[in-house]
């Protein structure tokens, strides 16, 4: 079943997960940069804001957007690639989730990590973006509206279960 253009599809979502975590990695560039009072306790906030959103937007994916591929598309060489990316991405976000558990506030090893998860996803958006969600959307077995009804539900359950006081707000999008 092929999804038509009119409505919002599981790429858009996607799409729309992507630009907000954009936006928090601006954000903690421009936090690290900064000596005003505050900033210290503002970064580990946003780091942590960042691990979780990233933290939840890979586990829909893998879930379910992945999978969903897998069954319609034939060639599957783009998602092998973007597991092994997510990987890669949850590693980096552990270290820093454990740097912080350990610091009062964001060192310059996390900033490190921080930048260059950001540069990491930049490239794996890049390439979901072009190539991926394009096959996506060409894949006639697959209806990317009732994926992304799917894809809400599942970001919910999985928002639900994070602590008392994290901004979900902003994870929702």
């Amino acid at each position: 079943m092929a999804t038509s253009r009119t409505g919002k599809d599981a790429c858009d979502l996607l799409e729309a997960d992507h630009r907000a975590l954009k936006k928090l990695f601006k954000d903690y560039e421009i936090l690290r940069t900064s000596r005003a009072r505050g900033t210290a306790q503002k970064k580990s906030d946003l780091a942590r804001q960042i691990c979780q959103q990233l933290n939840v937007h890979a586990q829909i994916e893998e879930e379910l957007f992945y999978p969903a591929l897998r069954r319609a598309m034939k060639e599957t060489d783009l998602l092998e690639e973007a597991e092994v990316e997510h990987q890669v991405l949850k590693e980096l976000v552990t270290q820093i989730q454990e740097g912080l558990a350990g610091l009062q506030g964001p060192d310059a090893a996390i900033d490190a990590r921080v930048r260059v998860l950001g540069e990491y996803l930049d490239h794996h958006v890049k390439e979901e973006r072009t190539e991926l969600f394009a096959k996506a959307r060409a894949a006639r077995k697959l209806d990317l509206q009732a994926l992304r009804l799917q894809l809400e539900d599942r970001r919910e359950a999985l928002l639900d279960r994070l602590p008392a006081g994290t901004p979900a707000a902003e994870i929702a999008g």
